[in-house]
């Protein structure tokens, strides 16, 4: 009974809103990861050989960063749930693009329409924050992390075993089939959830495009008030993101080409990846509520430049462990960079500096996707992750120097 009490206690902020959005992620998650391991060898199937999962990654970003704004200015003018709930709807079925494409441009085109439904990602990170208690910050984040490694890490077997079992394009159609019907399970169950803020108007169509100019302004203008640790923070996320980027767009053409890991056998090294983001995230998010956010987000920079080192001249097991270091540095700096705009930011403007720190980082991972692609390409294959490395050093000096604990978070209601 004791240990009942304690675990009740200990998760207790499980409910509500939190708590659909959970129960939808891990519909969502039970398919998300499927289609990673094998996605630049389908584009390749497809025809689309050169720099086209540049060209795929690019479209990606820069629709994601030209909504935005608008996704921002939108969830905290007439609040999270309209946005959050609609646009799920809409990215189940942006897949079936995915599912019956008969050349990679239809990729590009899907991609394209999932992105535009992202908007409502500046409102489901509100959303989340709206929710959790000042001293539940770290452990909600982490939380939500648990989730993703949990429920993605069957797929990846599932993955391989329809490759081995259907071939790769027929897997990959099957695959998109089988998100599709999940994120729209996902979506029916989001209507359960609830408006945070008070008192918004219902947002119209017609809102999109109306709002525009203002949500621009707004999202500039917020600057003005917020601490400047919440830049550094916006720069140092950007960065990182670029960093991903720049070697996630060709990462399986890597293993497969240069470090000559079969490509039938590339999806095994998700699984160490996924399981390490199980088993750490419950520990990490508890030292992220202890110790304060800066340690993590350093220690965070430091595990992923040691992690590029291993996969750089990797073998089959250098660059499992390598994705291992992977999921542990992803943990430590997005946990701490979530808690650390919980702190400082306050309710009513949660929405718009998610907006501007995504509209930001998703123009960096958009031009890294066509730079990373280019110089594996056309220059030398290496040097994608050699500049990913070099960025290490800049954020750390960053993390040392620019980033300061909060002296008083701001509460959850405020």
């Amino acid at each position: 009974m004791g240990i009942i009490t304690v675990l009740k206690k200990e998760f207790s902020f499980i409910e509500g809103n939190y708590r659909i959005l959970l129960v939808s992620w891990i519909l969502m998650d039970l398919a998300w990861e499927m289609p990673n391991p094998s996605f630049q060898y389908y584009v390749e199937a497809l025809g689309g050989t050169g720099v086209a999962l540049g060209i795929i990654g690019f479209a990606n970003f820069l629709v994601m960063a030209a909504v935005a704004f608008p996704g921002g200015y939108l969830a905290d003018k007439h609040g999270r749930r309209g946005l959050v709930s609609t646009m799920t709807f809409g990215i189940a079925l942006s897949f079936l693009f995915f599912a019956f494409a008969p050349t990679w441009e239809f990729i590009l085109l899907g991609t394209i329409v999932s992105s535009l439904c992202l908007i409502y990602q500046p409102a489901l990170f509100a959303m989340v924050q709206d929710s959790l208690p000042p001293e539940r910050r770290g452990m909600g984040s982490s939380l939500i992390e648990l989730i993703h490694g949990s429920f993605n890490t069957p797929g990846p077997i599932i993955a391989g075993f329809l490759l081995l079992k259907f071939g790769l394009v027929t897997s990959m159609r099957i695959i998109y089939l089988i998100m599709t019907a999940l994120f729209l399970t996902a979506a029916v169950w989001r209507l359960r959830l609830k408006e945070t803020m008070k008192n918004k108007e219902p947002i119209r169509l017609h809102y999109f495009i109306s709002s525009y100019p203002k949500a621009v302004k707004e999202s500039f203008s917020i600057w003005k008030t917020v601490p400047r640790t919440m830049l550094w923070l916006c720069i140092i996320q950007t960065i990182s993101m670029f960093s991903l980027a720049l070697i996630g767009v060709i990462n399986a053409l890597y293993a497969r080409d240069i470090l000559l890991i079969p490509q039938n056998q590339w999806w095994l090294t998700f699984v160490p990846l996924l399981l390490t983001m199980v088993l750490a995230s419950i520990p990490i998010g508890k030292m992220v509520d202890k110790i304060g956010r800066k340690i993590p987000l350093l220690l965070g920079s430091i595990t992923f430049g040691l992690s590029i080192m291993l996969f750089i001249f990797g073998n089959f097991v250098m660059v499992m462990i390598s994705m291992s270091l992977f999921g542990i540095s992803i943990l430590m700096s997005m946990t701490a960079i979530n808690a650390f705009i919980t702190d400082i930011i306050q309710k009513d403007n949660r929405g718009k500096v998610n907006g501007f720190v995504n509209f930001v980082s998703y123009i960096a991972q958009g031009l890294a996707m066509l730079i990373g692609n280019y110089l594996f390409v056309n220059i030398v294959p290496q040097l994608p992750f050699y500049l990913a490395l070099g960025l290490v050093v800049p954020l750390l000096i960053i993390i040392l120097f620019k980033v300061k604990e909060p002296k008083k978070q701001i509460d959850t209601q405020s």
